[in-house]
């Protein structure tokens, strides 16, 4: 409990700054879910490192790529010419 208060420091800054562009609790009740401004997993890895629940390895990660519901393109139509 000692790292919580930097740790919500830390993760405020994070939003603050762009890369956090959602944060949801787990409907569990077992933690969090980011939704990070990454362009790969190694990039959301370096970021979430940052963070000082990840320094104190106190952290168990796991990273979902996520992109655009694709299939909505075929609601558009094809691009116009």
């Amino acid at each position: 409990m000692a790292v919580i208060p930097d740790e919500i420091r830390a993760t405020v800054q994070l939003y603050l700054q762009g890369k956090i562009r959602e944060w949801y609790s787990r409907g569990d009740g077992k933690g969090i879910v980011f939704l990070l401004e990454a362009k790969s997993e190694d990039e959301a890895r370096s970021i979430m490192e940052t963070l000082p629940l990840a320094k104190e390895q106190l952290m168990d990660e796991r990273y979902i790529p996520v992109g655009p519901l694709m299939p909505l393109r075929a609601l558009v139509g094809p691009p116009a010419q």
